[in-house]
């Protein structure tokens, strides 16, 4: 099939905008037909690459890959570099062969990275585990393109033969190494660098990300539904625009409904950054990098672009992926793939409430004078990490409890591969003055993780969850509201559109109890994530990020 499609043409190599017209046939850029005049057409759309989000978890989308696809394109966004680390940690080596595949039954690009580092940690139960003969028969794929992100920092410091084996498969196979170092800094990070990770998406200031540029790494600058680093880091992007690309990590699916890259774009327009290093960013950075197969408006590439109504917006007219027009003003023309049987990995039965019950002598608190002190995790909004916080006890018969009036609510975590004790802790900054919420989505070995303001609303949300095998909950005076996610507990088979609206009901739901996070469900997945400092909970007990140690 041929087409030839008309508008101002960015090329973004030569900094240069032209009117002209594409010619398209079999999935390929034939040619440029270029017009004789070199000023824009304001009668003319503006076409250039698609965008690249160059770091996501799929599954925090709550979406199986095809369904994300038919919602990201109508952002433009035609490629994502993908790291399915999250159904890697429950569900193995099948869970990546799953991603793979429901990725393929759709026009997009999804280019998919192997995880080193499943489990995490050894502090958690996950479902399964990576070993470096796995990441070999990955690296060997097409379909996998880099190594996933390298969490385990300490191992690589230290030397670790597992962690260095899964590096040396990358660069046998002549594949990028992605990083994962929050605040790391110095001699400590130059070494780190030196051992292979070329990326870092956790910076989360413009001091360390500015560090890490000049000791040679590229820096991502996210902003997901949770952690948002655009503001502290988009200045980078004025002085280093060959070294920083953009991307989201983890994106709720009523975020991915409002915007993608494109939004990325049109702010980063706004505060003044040059366009063209606004553009590289969002869509030649991470093909360069990744090596893609992704086209870049170029005579021979596939024809993966888009048209724009202009370039302080980005409202996305139309997207192209391998020549075929995959949305049209904001209606996705994907069609819904029926290839997603579920995979699962569940196997915990419902608890009662009083095992959620905890005493003084159970927890590790201290005597402070007349007052009994406890050690409470602060989420923070728009941050994976979180403070460690040591605050009054509340004592109900012997027993340490949630105090509204202080926001120090009861935080649970349940292993879900097994029937074991569940672990308790305490958590300030979830704002709820009554009921609970719970998910099998908790990064990264997702297990089930609640936080509530009494045992028997806790335990009412995590049972819900249970019986789904997967999924979110909230339980609230007039009931129990559920999101199942049957695959891998991670993501629900639906449309798109319509999980969306579900976990939009279900984030107006945990709101109306009190909590005055703008992601909360998101910011609870991120709540046993032991890899991000400074204190979280993991099935195992509360553990210390600083000292890398249970308590």
């Amino acid at each position: 099939m041929q087409q030839s499609i008309s508008a101002n043409i960015v090329q973004i190599a030569a900094q240069s905008i032209q009117p002209g017209t594409i010619h398209i046939a079999d999935g390929k850029i034939q040619r440029i037909e270029w017009s004789a005049t070199n000023e824009p057409d304001s009668t003319l759309p503006y076409a250039l690459p698609g965008f690249v989000d160059a770091h996501v978890h799929i599954e925090s989308s709550l979406l199986v890959p095809s369904e994300f696809a038919r919602m990201a394109v109508v952002h433009g966004t035609v490629a994502t570099v993908s790291d399915p680390h999250e159904i890697a940690n429950v569900c193995g080596m099948e869970g990546i062969r799953f991603m793979i595949e429901n990725g393929k039954t759709v026009p997009f690009h999804f280019n998919f990275g192997a995880p080193p580092c499943v489990p995490a940690t050894t502090f958690e139960t996950a479902g399964a585990a990576i070993t470096a003969a796995d990441v070999e028969a990955l690296m060997a794929q097409p379909e996998i393109k880099y190594l996933s992100e390298v969490m385990n920092f300490p191992g690589v410091l230290a030397g670790d033969a597992d962690m260095l084996a899964k590096m040396a498969a990358a660069k046998k196979w002549n594949k990028p190494i992605d990083g994962h170092a929050p605040g790391l800094r110095g001699d400590d990070a130059r070494r780190y660098i030196a051992a292979g990770p070329s990326t870092d998406h956790e910076c989360f200031t413009e001091a360390e990300g500015r560090e890490k540029l000049e000791a040679g790494m590229k820096v991502l600058i996210r902003e997901g539904s949770a952690a948002k680093n655009f503001e502290a880091l988009i200045p980078l992007l004025q002085d280093y625009p060959d070294r920083i690309m953009f991307c989201s990590d983890d994106k709720h699916p009523d975020s991915l409904l409002l915007g993608h890259i494109n939004h990325l774009c049109a702010r980063a327009v706004a505060q003044g950054i040059p366009l063209f290093h606004v553009l590289q960013a969002a869509c030649i950075n991470p093909v360069q990098h990744y090596g893609l197969d992704v086209g870049q408006l170029q005579p021979g590439d596939s024809a993966d672009f888009i048209l724009v109504n202009n370039l302080q917006q980005f409202a996305v007219l139309q997207t192209y992926v391998q020549g075929k027009l995959v949305a049209d003003n904001g209606r996705s023309l994907i069609e819904r793939s029926t290839r997603a049987n579920p995979i699962i990995h569940f196997a915990c039965n419902k608890i009662n409430a009083a095992a959620l019950a905890i005493t003084a002598n159970q927890y590790p608190v201290r005597q402070e004078g007349d007052q009994l002190l406890m050690p409470v995790i602060e989420a923070l909004e728009g941050q994976l990490i979180t403070n460690q916080l040591w605050l009054p006890a509340t004592l109900k018969n012997d027993h340490l409890v949630s105090n509204t009036e202080a926001d120090v609510l009861k935080i649970v975590v349940v292993n879900r591969y097994r029937n074991a004790p569940p672990a308790v802790a305490f958590i300030k900054a979830f704002g709820l003055k009554s009921g609970a919420l719970a998910s099998s989505v908790a990064h990264d070995s997702h297990n089930i993780v609640a936080v509530g303001v009494n045992d028997d609303d806790i335990a009412a949300a995590i049972n819900a969850v249970v019986k789904q095998k997967g999924g979110l909950s909230v339980a609230t005076d007039a009931g129990i509201q559920v999101l199942p996610l049957p695959v891998a507990g991670l993501m629900s088979t639906d449309d798109a559109w319509q999980v969306a609206a579900q976990y939009t009901d279900l984030d107006a739901a945990v709101k109306s109890l009190g909590s005055p996070l703008a992601a909360p469900f998101m910011t609870l997945s991120f709540m046993a994530l032991l890899v991000i400092p400074h204190l979280k909970l993991s099935d195992l007990g509360l553990f210390d990020g600083d000292r890398f140690q249970l308590m």
